[in-house]
């Protein structure tokens, strides 16, 4: 290839990539959004006729919905981003994302419409969860396609960023808008604004999406027309140990993430009796650290291989579930903070920056954006959405020792799937898996009997 070429190239890897990561960026804005909203001022505004402990559970009920809703998300945009392409539901998922969060600014609440008011939140949430299910997929799969090889894990993990960055700028939004209004203020037309400015953040991103080329693993497929007809069913057939490994693999990052950015703010407010800023000023700072954190460990991934990191994580996450509950009860911001530090930049980072390249290897080309999504967005509705109401729960039934036994328990079943599953760094994404060439063979030989004579 010539200077000229390798240049061009270059500069459409950091198109890609940085596109990836502005995107997951914004997506995850929303998403964060609901998050805090729910554990901060929902329980009051849309569920107000319930007791305070009632009410948040209630709030943080319709918090784990969008999680629910994610798998579907993740079939119907796997299916079409295997059959059509990755950029096209790129470009989709987004403005999905976008236009369900901006409506959240707007809805009126219980006081205003009453018992609707909880139920249309309910709608716009489950259309956030469709629309990130289906982000993850073709994000990681338009960077890691797109990479270089041997650089595969550091690239995937651009759009990992997205996550922790999506997160700081969320958190920062809400402080900023709670920390400039006072409680009536916040509580009648404050929390609106964070909601409200996804708008700007959407017209950025589709912006940058617009401009992206499809991933050259997906086009190779399209310009031979071997588009697997039926995505979802091909994974299910082929791929059923790979899928149920990265479900496992995912119940500890999963989980554990959202008691430590979520569920923490209300532990913090309500058990501790902390201010809420206390808490996320902790996210915050795992946030920013998180920008750094994941991009370095999916670069190590590329040296020592994304099975040693995984573990690594999953069995910190395991060790750390009692001492991070230990560290918030002292009721001191310092070691608040270094529990969330070292439970989000150290337990969950450790999986997450090596996962993206981790999971697209584990499928082939065909059914990838189907096969990685169903895995990541299955975990979601055992472990993501619904673990801060389950943590919420537990702590009412049995107090904190019970919470800290299910983070447990997730990062136990995780370091059990991970050492289960094969290590994949060294694998080539663009030759063709012995199961999809069985599987084209039957589609071929299936066309040919039904041939007219």
């Amino acid at each position: 290839m010539t200077s000229d070429g390798q240049a061009t190239e270059r500069n459409s890897i950091r198109q890609v990539v940085a596109a990836s990561f502005i995107g997951t960026t914004i997506e995850w804005y929303d998403f964060f959004l609901y998050g805090t909203a729910a554990a901060l001022v929902f329980n009051k505004l849309f569920f107000p006729k319930a007791e305070p402990s009632s009410g948040t559970l209630l709030a943080l009920a319709t918090y784990g919905v969008g999680f629910a809703a994610r798998p579907f998300g993740g079939i119907i945009f796997g299916h079409f981003g295997d059959r059509v392409g990755r950029k096209t539901m790129l470009v989709l998922s987004l403005l999905i994302m976008g236009v369900a969060t901006f409506c959240i600014g707007l809805m009126p609440t219980y006081a205003a419409i009453g018992i609707w008011a909880p139920v249309l939140l309910v709608v716009l949430r489950i259309a956030q969860g469709i629309g990130v299910g289906g982000e993850w997929g073709g994000a990681v799969l338009m960077s890691v396609e797109h990479a270089p090889e041997g650089r595969r894990g550091f690239f995937g993990s651009w759009p990992q960023m997205g996550v922790p960055a999506g997160l700081f700028l969320s958190t920062v939004v809400f402080l900023i808008v709670q920390e400039t209004t006072s409680d009536e203020a916040f509580l009648s037309w404050g929390w609106r604004v964070p909601f409200l400015l996804s708008a700007i953040l959407i017209a950025v991103g589709m912006f940058v999406r617009l401009r992206l080329y499809e991933s050259p693993a997906f086009q190779r497929v399209k310009d031979s027309g071997t588009e697997a007809p039926m995505p979802i069913l091909d994974v299910l057939r082929k791929y059923p140990r790979e899928v149920l490994l990265a479900m496992g693999m995912r119940l500890a990052e999963n989980g554990t993430f959202y008691i430590l950015t979520v569920y923490v703010l209300v532990y913090g407010n309500e058990e501790l009796k902390l201010p809420k800023s206390t808490m996320l000023w902790g996210v915050v700072i795992a946030a920013l650290i998180g920008l750094v954190a994941i991009p370095f460990y999916g670069s190590l991934s590329d040296r020592v291989g994304r099975r040693p990191l995984y573990l690594g994580g999953a069995g910190f996450s395991l060790l750390f579930a009692f001492p991070f509950f230990l560290l918030l009860n002292t009721k001191s911001a310092v070691l608040i903070w270094l529990a969330i530090v070292l439970g989000v930049n150290v337990g969950h980072d450790l999986m997450y920056g090596p996962q993206g390249a981790y999971f697209a290897e584990l499928f082939g080309t065909r059914v990838r954006y189907s096969g990685a999504s169903l895995g990541y967005q299955l975990a979601s509705v055992f472990a993501g959405g619904f673990a801060p109401l389950i943590a919420a729960a537990l702590l009412k039934w049995a107090g904190w020792t019970a919470v800290a036994s299910y983070m447990a328990l997730m990062a136990a079943i995780t370091v059990v799937a991970t050492w289960l599953a094969s290590e994949t760094y060294q694998s080539d994404i663009l030759a063709d898996d012995p199961r999809e060439r069985d599987l084209a063979a039957g589609e071929a030989g299936q066309v040919r009997r039904e041939a007219p004579a």
